[in-house]
């Protein structure tokens, strides 16, 4: 998970002060050196973590600080505004062209996803209520035409491509004239990437610049490759003056180094991250959220927008209406493992919960296995069985052992698990009931 060894060191270095009734200058200096070790580890710019250091070594120091009642804190919100402050501050939008059609240059060096991101943002865009055209500007990397009209196809986007053609300032003229004049106010353009910044393709890229004018040149960088990433942003921001970055691969980076150096380096934003292999995995970046998340808050607003994104309005109502009539069976319990699932599974959703981020590797794959075969055991029980398990004698249960390949005492834990769902569900429906949320995922 993002962060995942950056989360646990910060955790560590809050618990320890946390364990203080009153903090002490000397306290202070010792927590900084973890939390510059910290920084390092996680392959944070040094000089991005001397100056994060100083400014939070400084603010703690403060005596509003060193005299409250609640010290630590104290400490934990400065580290928390200092992380928000390092990541931009606030999100930065997307920006639209005021004209009414925009272009959008992808750059990027070669092997960081960029044709599958210009995917991903065209199904962003198509969810957000635009008319995206996806525009092949890559005229060197073989197949790279044919990858982008597979992408295209997969999120139902027209791609644009004059295969004949190898100049690609005349190829996105075209693609605008062609997108303009069939009605889509958004053209995505995938241009070539090379294995390391030259002065080919910078020229190659500025020339593009001139001739369609883009509302915006978004980068798109590798999480997993670190400060590489970082004075790749700086390299392309020197050149071309990007307007924003899009970071890929970071649900597969732990240590996050990459995300927390970029604006501070270049000056530009990051505005999505590639959260996962598949096509609708690409959220926008927030910095407060994400700096929740590493201090082990939790995430909550994009775990609520991502359920109201995958959970149909119908569905949702008709299983509150299941609970408070206290009628929520099996074949319920069953979908909402599905719906997980659809989330991007316990990792992801986990990760968004708050104390949960750090939750171990292998209970997580453990809760997955058990999903799956939960799933085989409902699968071979009847209707009736799966509406009533009040009914689960021990020959049927023997029955069902059999059917589905699992143990008895695996069906003994899941009528367990279904019952402390039901629970958990009911007590849901009562006020107050996201402060309690928490505990209740640990139940589960």
């Amino acid at each position: 998970m993002a962060f995942e060894g950056l989360s646990d060191k910060l955790q560590g270095v809050f618990k320890g002060l946390k364990g203080k009734g009153s903090l002490t200058e000397a306290d202070i200096n010792a927590a900084m050196r973890e939390v510059k070790l910290a920084l390092l580890e996680a392959d944070v710019n040094f000089k991005v973590v001397k100056e994060f250091v100083a400014s939070v070594k400084e603010k703690s120091l403060g005596e509003e600080v060193m005299a409250s009642l609640t010290p630590a804190q104290q400490v934990i919100k400065i580290v928390n505004d200092e992380l928000v402050d390092l990541m931009g501050g606030t999100g930065t939008k997307l920006t639209y062209s005021p004209k009414g059609f925009t272009v959008y240059m992808m750059v990027g060096l070669q092997g960081t996803g960029k044709t599958t991101t210009c995917g991903k943002l065209a199904m962003w865009l198509k969810k957000n209520g635009k008319k995206p055209m996806l525009c092949a500007c890559d005229i060197y990397r073989p197949a790279a035409i044919d990858q982008l009209e597979i992408v295209g196809e997969a999120v139902e986007t027209p791609v644009f491509t004059m295969r004949d053609c190898k100049d690609p300032s005349k190829i996105a003229s075209a693609a605008i004239s062609e997108a303009e004049k069939k009605g889509y106010n958004v053209l995505i353009i995938d241009t070539a990437g090379r294995l390391q910044i030259d002065e080919a393709l910078m020229v190659e890229l500025e020339d593009l610049k001139k001739t369609v004018r883009p509302h915006e040149i978004l980068l798109v960088v590798d999480a997993l490759t670190g400060q590489d990433a970082v004075n790749a942003a700086e390299g392309f921001n020197d050149r071309l003056g990007i307007d924003g970055i899009i970071m890929t691969k970071m649900d597969g980076d732990s240590r996050g180094g990459a995300a927390l150096s970029t604006k501070k380096v270049t000056g530009r934003p990051i505005k999505f991250v590639g959260m996962g292999e598949k096509l609708d995995e690409l959220q926008e970046f927030h910095p407060e959220r994400m700096a929740s998340r590493i201090l082990g808050m939790g995430d909550m607003l994009s775990l609520i927008e991502k359920a109201q994104e995958d959970y149909d309005e119908k569905q949702a109502e008709e299983l509150e209406q299941k609970i408070r009539k206290n009628k929520f069976t099996l074949e319920d319990f069953l979908e909402q493992m599905g719906q997980i699932r659809k989330m991007g599974g316990l990792a992801k959703i986990l990760d968004m919960m708050p104390g949960m981020g750090n939750a171990k590797s292998e209970d997580i794959a453990r809760g997955e296995k058990e999903f799956v075969q939960f799933e085989a055991i409902i699968q071979s029980m009847t209707k009736q069985e799966r509406e009533n398990p009040q009914i689960l004698n021990a020959s049927r249960r023997k029955r069902i052992a059999a059917g589905s390949g699992q143990p008895v005492q695996k069906i003994n834990q899941l009528v367990k698990r279904y019952e402390e769902s039901r629970k958990m569900m009911k007590q849901m429906m009562k006020p107050g009931a996201m402060s309690k949320m928490s505990r209740m995922f640990k139940g589960m």
